[in-house]
């Protein structure tokens, strides 16, 4: 089984929590466990998910929020 790039997980995570958006928060560990899903075990390892928020994170395309608990969400736009 191939190994899914790192940047193919961050994209997909990054769809799914625009898809999520305003209906649903996402936590880091809900992500992983829907990436691990759509891959397979063998092709998408924690780290690689843990390795996909971080770029998500840095690149600004996702923000963490605090909501009693930890969420992964989309920035606010600007004029919000």
């Amino acid at each position: 089984m191939e190994k899914t790039p790192v940047e193919t997980v961050a994209e997909e995570m990054y769809k799914l929590v625009a898809e999520c958006a305003g209906k649903k928060n996402l936590k880091p560990g809900d992500l992983t466990k829907a990436m691990v899903a759509k891959f397979g075990e063998e092709a998408c390892s924690k780290d690689d998910c843990k390795q996909a928020i971080r770029i998500l994170i840095e690149s600004g395309r996702c923000v963490y929020s605090y909501l009693g608990g930890s969420y992964i969400q989309l920035p606010p736009k600007e004029d919000a």
